[in-house]
Order: C-alpha cells, then sequence, then structure tokens
C-alpha cells in the first residue's frame, strides 16, 4: 500500500512536469525536452513503485505509516522536482533542493538572484510547485485521483494536520475534492483581477498561483514591486487573505450557510489581528519612524501608508511572502521588526493555505491561560475551553500547548545553528521564524529584498528541513524521529 501511494503520487507530479514541456515548447525555448525527460522519469518511477506496491499486497495502512507515506512524498517530491533547477539552471544540489522544498512547502524563500533571466517553463514550475503544496500533495491524490480512496483518513489527516480532520462530505475524497474546488475558483478569479490590471496572461497565471498558495514566487526579482500598480497591491491583499481563511468555511457559504461563517471565533479573531496590526503599522509610520531612514523606503501620503500597511501585513500574516513599493521592514528598522516578527509566528487560520501557528492555536493557548489564573483564584472552579460556543477537548488544548512549546523551541534551535554557520543575530532569528511558519522573507541579508543564495549548504538543508517541519504541523515529522516509532513498526 505504502509504494503503490508513493507511486501514484509521483505519477502525479509527473504529470504536472509534462505541462511546463507544453509551455518551453510555447516559448519556443530551447530545453524544452530536458521537463520532457525529468517528467517520463518520474512516470517509469511512479509506475514502478506502484506496480511494486501492487505485487507484495499489502493493504493494511496503519496510522504509524500514514505519517512516514507524507513525509516521503514531500522529500520525493521536492527530490524529483529540483533537477530542472539543476539540469537547466545549473544550480548546485543544496541551492536546487532549497528552491523546490520552498516551493511545494510554499515558503517562498528563493536563492536566484535574477529571477527574470530565468526561462518562463522554470518560473512556471517554481508557481505550480507552490500551487501543490498550498492545497497538500496528498490533497490533490484524494481530489484528482478516484483509485486513491483508502477507508480511512490516516494519510488525508498526516498531511492535512491541526486540530483534526473537518469532513465536509461523508467520504474523504469528496471532502477533498471541495477544497480542490474552491482552491480553482480562487485561483482563477485571482488570475482574472491580476491580467485586468498590467499584468499579462502568463504573470497572472503565475502569481495567482502562488497568491492562493500564499507562497509568494514571483517571475519577477522584484516581486509585486515590479508592476508598480496600486491596483495590483490591493488585489494581492484581498485574495491573500481570502486564502488564509480556512477553506472548508468556503462550504459552508456555497451552501448558503452564511451562520456558520459569522459564528467562527477563528475567523473573526484573524480579522480582528489583521485591522489592529494594519492599525499598528500606519500609527508606527507617522508617529515612531526613525528619522534617519531613507525617505525613499518610506511611504508617503495617507493612502500610500495604508497601503503599504496593509500590503505588509497580509503578506505577512498569510506567509506569501510577496514584496511591494516600499515594502521593505528591513528598511523601515527595527521599531517595525518586533510587531512583523509577531504576525510572522501567528500565522492565520487553519485549513486555509497559510503557515505560521494559526490563530486558532493562539485562540485556545489563551484561553487555557486565562483560565489557569480563575482557577488560582477560584480552586474549585471546573473550566473549559470554549471556542466558537463548543467545548475543547482537553487532548486538543494539551496538544495545542505542546505545539507552542515545541515551536518556540525549534526556533531557538535553528537560531543556535544558524549563529554556528556564521549569520549574525537578527538573520539567524528572521530566518528561523520564517522557515518554520512558511512565510519566505527573514530579516538581515535575507529580507523581503535579499534571498538565500549566501547560506552555507549545511544551512540551506537545515532550513530545508524546518520548512517541512513547518508545512506539515511539527508533528508528523517529529514523529519519525522517536525511536518508539521505529519500534512500534517492528
Amino acid at each position: 500500500m505504502k509504494k503503490s501511494i508513493l507511486g501514484i503520487l509521483i505519477i502525479m507530479e509527473s504529470l504536472f512536469l509534462g505541462l511546463t514541456t507544453i509551455v518551453s515548447l510555447a516559448y519556443g525555448e530551447e530545453d524544452w525536452y530536458k521537463y520532457l525527460v525529468v517528467a517520463l522519469s518520474a512516470a517509469t518511477f511512479g509506475t514502478v513503485c506502484k506496480r511494486i506496491g501492487e505485487r507484495d499486497g499489502d493493504h493494511h495502512m496503519t496510522r504509524a505509516d500514514s505519517f512516514l507515506v507524507v513525509v516521503m512524498s514531500w522529500i520525493l517530491f521536492s527530490v524529483i522536482g529540483m533537477v530542472p533547477y539543476v539540469w537547466i539552471c545549473g544550480m548546485d544540489a543544496a541551492s536546487a533542493f532549497f528552491e523546490t522544498m520552498s516551493g511545494f512547502t510554499t515558503t517562498g524563500a528563493t536563492c536566484f538572484s535574477d529571477i527574470d533571466a530565468q526561462p518562463r517553463a522554470l518560473l512556471l514550475w517554481r508557481s505550480v510547485t507552490q500551487w501543490i503544496g498550498g492545497l497538500g500533495i496528498v490533497v490533490f491524490s484524494f481530489a484528482l485521483i478516484p483509485v486513491y480512496e483508502l477507508k480511512n483518513s490516516n494519510v488525508y489527516s498526516a498531511e492535512v494536520t491541526g486540530l483534526g480532520v473537518d469532513k465536509l462530505r461523508p467520504k474523504i475524497g469528496a471532502t477533498a475534492r471541495r477544497m480542490l474546488m474552491a482552491y480553482l475558483l480562487l485561483t482563477t478569479a485571482c488570475a482574472m483581477f491580476y491580467w485586468i490590471g498590467p499584468m499579462d496572461f502568463y504573470d497572472s497565471v503565475c502569481h495567482a498561483l502562488t497568491t492562493i498558495a500564499t507562497g509568494g514566487f514571483s517571475t519577477h526579482t522584484a516581486s509585486m514591486a515590479h508592476f508598480h500598480s496600486a491596483y495590483i497591491e490591493y488585489v494581492a491583499c484581498a485574495f491573500m487573505i481570502f486564502s488564509s481563511i480556512n477553506f472548508s468555511l468556503y462550504y459552508y457559504l456555497s451552501i448558503r450557510r452564511v451562520g456558520v461563517m459569522v459564528r467562527n471565533e477563528e475567523l473573526r479573531t484573524f480579522f480582528g489581528i489583521v485591522f489592529v496590526s494594519v492599525v499598528v503599522f500606519t500609527a508606527l509610520f507617522f508617529l515612531a519612524c526613525p528619522s534617519d531612514i531613507p525617505s525613499d523606503t518610506l511611504p508617503h501620503g495617507a493612502e500610500e501608508t495604508f497601503r503599504t500597511s496593509l500590503f505588509h501585513v497580509s503578506t505577512i500574516i498569510s506567509s506569501t511572502g510577496f514584496a511591494a513599493q516600499k515594502c521593505d521592514y528591513v528598511a523601515w528598522g527595527p521599531t517595525f521588526w518586533m510587531p512583523t516578527l509577531v504576525i510572522m509566528a501567528i500565522g492565520a487560520c487553519a485549513g486555509g493555505t497559510a503557515g505560521g501557528i494559526k490563530v486558532i492555536r493562539i485562540i485556545i493557548a489563551v484561553k487555557s491561560v486565562l483560565n489557569e489564573l480563575i482557577v488560582q483564584l477560584h480552586p474549585r472552579a471546573v473550566l473549559g475551553v470554549r471556542v466558537s460556543g463548543q467545548i475543547v477537548p482537553t487532548d486538543k488544548v494539551r496538544k495545542t500547548l505542546a505545539f507552542i512549546v515545541i515551536y518556540v523551541f525549534l526556533v531557538t534551535l535553528a537560531m543556535l545553528l544558524y549563529r554556528l554557520i556564521g549569520e549574525d543575530a537578527d538573520t539567524a532569528l528572521g530566518s528561523s521564524i520564517s522557515m518554520l511558519s512558511n512565510t519566505g522573507p527573514g530579516m538581515g541579508a535575507t529580507g523581503p529584498t535579499g534571498n538565500f543564495s549566501s547560506v552555507p549548504t549545511a544551512g540551506k538543508y537545515m532550513l530545508s528541513l524546518y520548512m517541512l517541519i513547518g508545512r506539515l504541523e511539527i508533528f508528523t515529522v517529529l514523529f519519525l524521529l522517536l525511536p518508539q516509532y521505529w519500534k512500534d513498526r517492528k
């Protein structure tokens, strides 16, 4: 069963690689055949894996197996997906693996110094990797391949981690297809709005793929700033926020159950955080901006200041990582760094494409702490954590608190390791939180206008691991590091 699933996943990746072959031919690129070779090789490898799995006749899939399958699928996708970078661009293996993992995990960090100079088919492949990773490799497979309909949701829940698997339909495959439909509609709408503006068709499609995936890869080195368009920035803000919402809420909206969205406490809190953050950054520009900051790096006038604040908050809290005109928080000075790191760590809603700790976990953690304070005053009180009017089970509260503790520990560990390879403290802190939250830009040399090309080889592999841990929300990957996990599999 495990080999069969991996085989099917790899075959699916080969189909997307085949799409880049068509685009390369359409633009008259000389390297079109390289995409075809990679696609055919991946399809062959996937078919072999699938048939070996079918021949073995092992149809049993335990929950422990599901974690291994999900992690292996993301690693194999990245190993196969890195080949075009090595073969066509001449990237070294560490940079190519980093670039591909950054794509599939929708982190958006890049090792390219000059994106504009890259072939169009390759830039489309970068965008496609983020679009696949935004919804999830396994979710795509459940939605697109009918035979991939398991009798349980172990594999699905191992990838769609969090506080539980929200089944919109009786079968997981049907749930995945509902999510994919919302994903497609948002992507199409986003591309159309981009195309109405100064973007051409190619740019609008590529940027729509990465906007809805909240990935942040662009076809230009300057990212959204390349277009010098307030319209593009407002459109990007809207769709980054739309993609940060739990996709199951779009299903309830489609069946006219608007009350579910209105009662959703996480959604209300998320919009509250966005509103407060925009107000805070707008106020900082007017009241606390250091006098020694060059004026050409700062917004001027009420509208531009509001737009810059809104774009900055939207791209960071959604973990997209786009850069826009005068939207370089590193250049704004240290005053802006801490609130940026806070919303970067918080992230958006569970069930969306954004990274970070997630708003629902912050709600549960805050309410749990408040309950503990009340119990100190009233020892006999029996209090539960309520979210959207429902009691959160104790095991989920415990898992939430454990998640936050591990998140802080991993950020601290990454900072120490990053310092050991010679990076400064600001870069170490920003990159650690950015990779674990799948945001992309960090601090210092890895900020919005920088890249990760100068990071040593060991650092690129370490950050790639952090991207994967962050995308699969920590537990799915860390389970595999426990000795008990491997003992139970024997």
